[in-house]
């Protein structure tokens, strides 16, 4: 079993695959987009498959992949495939733009697939284009409704509330109406060089009046929810909400089919119980989202030993700050961290 210096037991690894997207929504890039790191900067899918191997020793038992947009990688699905082997491993889940999981659901599901999250951060085809700079709300519905075909589960939509993108909470809600998909509310976080005023701009900039915290979203969902008819957000209890490894709350309406959660990052910040570790693509290990202490992984990889890896996961372990200190902004942005 892996733990901090803190006692956390850490057995999560979100693993980013790219950092390129075939979106540009607005709150993660900037209109022309990034650079893209050179592809001899970016892991392999053999390096990564060798590092997921190693830290699966030393106490990881669930791997997420993200991106960027991970569908966009080249060999994703034999990528899965090897994953799910790894001996000691619980389970792979992927969180995606959904745009392409039409196309992959099926043969990701047959790979052994079985956990997805979907980000949709507006039900409007109009703002969801402007949202992603001309991304089809189309396309992610046809992924999302692949993902139950394909018979995935769980299956969750993830969107980022922004005060001044005018969402409608209760739209997203109606989704878990009728079936069993768990729609998770996320606050707007301050990650990249916008929010910190410096480094190449990660979007079109942070600021605290576009931040919801998510007592603001559960009042929404519980007035504008009863005024709707959909009646009053009941509780979930552990047993009963979708299995996960993060910290989303969750809660239902009444003979609802699927919950409405919340991920509060910034309200009521989770870290006494963070249990994860980030790889980014191109090879530097984070123990923490909001912190730029990174430690090189992939010179580690293409020239040290197993134990030499294994002593950079112990030392990414050892350096896992106690919380976020509420940190406003980071050097990289969200799409070169990984989702």
């Amino acid at each position: 079993m892996a733990t901090d210096s803190f006692g956390r037991r850490i057995d999560y690894l979100r693993i980013s695959l790219t950092d390129r997207c075939n979106l540009r929504c607005v709150y993660c890039m900037p209109a022309k987009g990034v650079t893209w790191k050179p592809h001899e900067e970016i892991l392999t899918l053999e390096e990564v498959e060798r590092f997921a191997a190693i830290a699966v020793q030393e106490g990881i038992s669930k791997i997420r992949l993200t991106g960027g947009e991970p569908l966009v990688r080249k060999g994703v699905v034999g990528h899965v495939r090897r994953l799910k082997a790894l001996t000691g491993l619980e389970a792979v889940a992927l969180t995606t733009n959904g745009t392409l999981l039409a196309r992959y659901a099926s043969p990701l599901a047959e790979a052994g697939l079985a956990r997805v999250n979907i980000s949709i951060d507006s039900l409007d085809p109009e703002v969801f284009a402007r949202i992603t700079r001309g991304g089809r709300l189309a396309d992610v519905f046809a992924g999302l409704d692949a993902a139950f075909e394909a018979g995935m589960g769980p299956v969750k939509v993830n969107a980022v509330v922004v005060r001044s993108l005018s969402q409608d909470l209760v739209d997203f809600a109606r989704l878990a109406l009728d079936r069993p998909v768990h729609v998770r509310f996320i606050e707007y976080m301050p990650v990249g060089g916008a929010a910190l005023g410096e480094c190449e701009p990660a979007a079109e900039g942070w600021t605290r009046a576009d931040h919801v915290p998510a007592d603001e979203i559960l009042e929404r969902l519980n007035s504008e929810g009863a005024a709707a008819g959909l009646g009053n957000l009941e509780a979930v209890s552990r047993e009963e909400a979708p299995g996960g490894w993060g910290p989303a709350r969750y809660y239902r309406y009444p003979g609802a089919a699927g919950t409405v959660g919340v991920i509060t990052p910034l309200s009521h910040h989770f870290c006494g119980e963070c249990n994860r570790l980030r790889l980014t693509a191109d090879g530097r290990l984070r123990a923490c989202l909001f912190s730029d202490e990174e430690i090189d992984v992939r010179s580690v990889l293409r020239e040290g030993s197993d134990e030499d890896v294994s002593a950079v996961i112990r030392a990414a372990l050892a350096a896992k700050p106690e919380n976020h200190s509420m940190r406003i902004g980071t050097t990289r942005g969200m799409s070169q961290i990984g989702g």
